[in-house]
């Protein structure tokens, strides 16, 4: 009975994750393998389905697309937005992170400012967007009239035409909006650590920064990880912002490669083979530079432990086949 009763409950899970894989293969495997197969076409034009594929120069989208000089700029842009947005959103957040967790001192009212913090991550990209590119109008924006207030400005200036400003407030936005993220999953984290460790630290005599250095910090290397690896997806397949903020532009200063491929497939000549190259370009780029990340910050001892036990048990089975064991 009980067999049977197992074997039920297990039929009732793959049930009900049907829905899930059904949605998973529709929705996000087939639009990959589709946009794999039309980057080795000659699709393109408005509402056109017909296309061929290259089967004499199989990669013509792809060094094409390479070899694309607003591509260059885009990807360069992305790198330099997300590395200059994720550098100071992990400071904030682990700032954040010691001072909640600092069982030393008590915070009042924590709830509220894990809501204020978190806050800005609830608001939609595009709302946020459109928000910031009123506050910058020209002549007439928030901006303008508290710097013409202040005596900074003579005159109002037109602030978006200026490439570094642009892409400075690009950064700013989105190290806003995603810092209490960051410091809530990684406040997470540390609330999983033994207490232990740091009553075994508290009686070794280490001060505060030295607990938090030399205990929580590697005890949430995972989450670190963690967020390391998403933000690094999420931000090379920044969208919202730059498109809604600026357009890419001034200059295309703020092109990222997500609106590169959006311009070349639904705008212009809607070259939709040379954008879903990009895309597989884009996605081969985030695999590689993922797997560079879990290579990097693997746990090395982990690592030779694991040789270890390997060797160990090479050598039981060898002593075995001999007969010594």
């Amino acid at each position: 009975m009980k067999k049977k009763r197992a074997y039920d409950y297990a039929r009732y899970g793959y049930i009900f994750s049907i829905p899930f894989v059904l949605a998973w293969l529709i929705f996000q495997l087939y639009p990959i393998f589709y946009t794999l197969l039309l980057g080795f076409t000659d699709l393109k034009g408005a509402g056109n389905t017909d296309f061929n594929i290259l089967w004499s120069t199989p990669f013509k989208n792809f060094i094409s697309v390479l070899g694309n000089k607003s591509f260059k700029t885009a990807f360069i842009n992305t790198l330099i937005i997300w590395g200059c947005n994720f550098l100071p959103q992990i400071l904030l957040a682990l700032l954040i992170t010691a001072w909640f967790t600092n069982r030393r001192s008590t915070i009042k009212a924590q709830g509220f400012y894990k809501v204020m913090f978190y806050l800005p991550n609830i608001i939609t990209q595009a709302t946020v967007a459109m928000l910031f590119a009123q506050l910058f109008l020209y002549p007439k924006g928030v901006v303008n009239d508290l710097f013409l207030q202040l005596k900074i400005f003579d005159k109002p200036v037109d602030m978006m035409r200026i490439k570094s400003v642009t892409r400075g407030v690009v950064i700013f936005i989105q190290t806003w909006m995603w810092y209490g993220y960051t410091a809530i999953v990684l406040i997470s984290g540390v609330l999983g650590i033994s207490p232990e460790l740091f009553e075994a630290a508290e009686v070794d005599g280490a001060n505060q920064w030295q607990t938090f250095f030399k205990v929580t910090l590697p005890s949430i290397k995972t989450m670190l990880l963690f967020t390391l690896v998403t933000s690094l997806i999420g931000g090379l397949n920044m969208f919202d912002i730059p498109k809604l903020f600026q357009n890419g532009g001034p200059d295309n200063a703020t092109l990222t490669t997500s609106l590169y491929i959006y311009n070349k497939a639904f705008q212009g000549g809607y070259l939709y083979g040379e954008a879903s190259a990009a895309s597989m370009i884009m996605f081969f780029i985030i695999v590689l530079l993922s797997a560079l990340v879990f290579y990097l910050l693997r746990d090395k001892d982990e690592v030779e432990l694991r040789k270890l036990v390997k060797l160990q048990e090479k050598e039981y089975k060898r002593k075995m086949k001999m007969g010594k064991i």
